[in-house]
C-alpha cells in the first residue's frame, strides 16, 4: 500500500481560520489572510472543534494518490460519498499482471496460505484465458477475486476527513482501512499539523467507546454507566 498527498489547499488551516472570521467580521477575505497570525489561527481552529462549528473545515481539501489497496478496502473507501474518486477501471485496464492483498491471519496458516494462493492464481489464470478467448475485460474481470490491488486518486475536504478517520482510525475497523487511514493522517500531518491531530478515532472526542465491546482504549458507555451506579 502506497499513500501520497499529491495536491492540497494552499495554507489549509488558514484557509480555514480566514473562513470562519469572515462570518463574524467586517473585515474581507483578503484582509484577513494578510492579518492571522498563527497563534490566532491555531486559536481559532482549537475553538472550532471544540465548539463543534465545522463547516469552514469544508474550505480546505486534500487530493491523495492511494495505490496497492484490495478491492474489498476500496468498496468500503467509496462509502465516504463527501468526497470524490478516480479509480483504476477494470473494464479498460488489462490486469495480466498479478498483484493481490493477502490478509496476516491467512499468511500465518500455511496450509491455508496455500490454498489462497492457489485460488488466487487459479482466478487469474482463468481472468487471462477468457482475455485471450476475445472476451471484453469488462466481462473477464467477473472471475477476479476482491484480493486484486486496485490504484486510485480520492479528494476529501478537512471536515470529512475528521469524520471517515473518527470510523475508520477506531481499532474495531478492518486491518486494512485503518492502515490506510494511519497513511492518510501522516500526509496530512506533514502540511496541516493542527488539522492531523484532529484525524482520530471518535472515541477521543466522546470519551467513551460506542461500540458493543471496547479495543481496551476507552471503556464502553454501558461500563462507564455500570461503574457510576
Amino acid at each position: 500500500m502506497e499513500v501520497a498527498l499529491i495536491g492540497y489547499t494552499s495554507d489549509p488551516e488558514l484557509a480555514i481560520a480566514t473562513a470562519a472570521r469572515v462570518s463574524s467580521s467586517s473585515t474581507t477575505a483578503p484582509e484577513l489572510l494578510r492579518k492571522l497570525t498563527r497563534d490566532q489561527v491555531d486559536s481559532l481552529i482549537k475553538q472550532l472543534i471544540s465548539r463543534g462549528h465545522l463547516s469552514p473545515f469544508e474550505h480546505a481539501s486534500f487530493t491523495f494518490a492511494i495505490s496497492g489497496i484490495s478491492r474489498v478496502t476500496s468498496h468500503q473507501l467509496v462509502r465516504h460519498r463527501l468526497a470524490s474518486y478516480t479509480q483504476q477501471s477494470q473494464r479498460y485496464v488489462s490486469l495480466k499482471k498479478l498483484n493481490y492483498v493477502i490478509p496476516a491471519t491467512i499468511s500465518v496458516n500455511p496450509e491455508i496460505e496455500s490454498k489462497y494462493h492457489e485460488a488466487v492464481r487459479n482466478a487469474h489464470q482463468l481472468y487471462l484465458n477468457m482475455l485471450d478467448a476475445d472476451i471484453p475485460a469488462e466481462d473477464a474481470r467477473y472471475v477476479l477475486p476482491q484480493a486484486m490491488e486496485t490504484n486510485l486518486v480520492m479528494t476529501m475536504n478537512a471536515r470529512e476527513l475528521m469524520h471517515a478517520c473518527s470510523l475508520r482510525l477506531c481499532l474495531k475497523a478492518q486491518w486494512e482501512i485503518v492502515q490506510l487511514f494511519q497513511a492518510i493522517k501522516g500526509e496530512v500531518e506533514r502540511v496541516a499539523p493542527r488539522i492531523g491531530a484532529e484525524l482520530k478515532p471518535k472515541c477521543y472526542q466522546l470519551g467513551y467507546c460506542d461500540e458493543a465491546e471496547s479495543c481496551g482504549i476507552f471503556p464502553t458507555k454501558e461500563e462507564i454507566e455500570v461503574k457510576v451506579r
